[in-house]
């Protein structure tokens, strides 16, 4: 389910968050489906039980997931703001493409670099 990487340069809690995050857009974790606790996903993954709960609380103050005391945490069923980063990412890329022209990369280096390729 989730993979941390120690040579990652992230926190541990922001790779957990991230994999969490995927897991529901894409949604291999579906809306209402409830989480693992923060205890016994952080006893799974071998970490701090507070590195848990941090990327519990970032996941349900963006509004990935929710929380019923008493209960523990489920998916949101509302990606309002999965599309809302997703927004903030592309105008994000439009700047930085247009500074990218600005400095003399042509469209045909663009696309070859996001092929994967070395154009730039």
């Amino acid at each position: 389910m989730i993979e941390l990487n120690h040579r990652d340069p992230r926190p541990i809690y922001q790779q957990v968050y991230d994999q969490l995050r995927r897991l529901m857009v894409t949604g291999i974790l579906a809306p209402d489906e409830k989480l693992p606790s923060v205890r016994s996903l952080a006893t799974q993954l071998a970490i701090n039980p507070n590195t848990m709960q941090r990327a519990y609380t970032q996941l349900e103050h963006d509004g990935y997931i929710y929380s019923i005391a008493g209960k523990g945490s489920f998916v949101s069923g509302d990606l309002t703001a999965h599309l809302q980063r997703k927004e903030e990412l592309w105008q994000q890329f439009h700047q930085i493409v247009g500074e990218l022209h600005q400095m003399g990369v042509t469209d045909d280096q663009l696309l070859e670099h996001l092929k994967g390729g070395t154009a730039l």
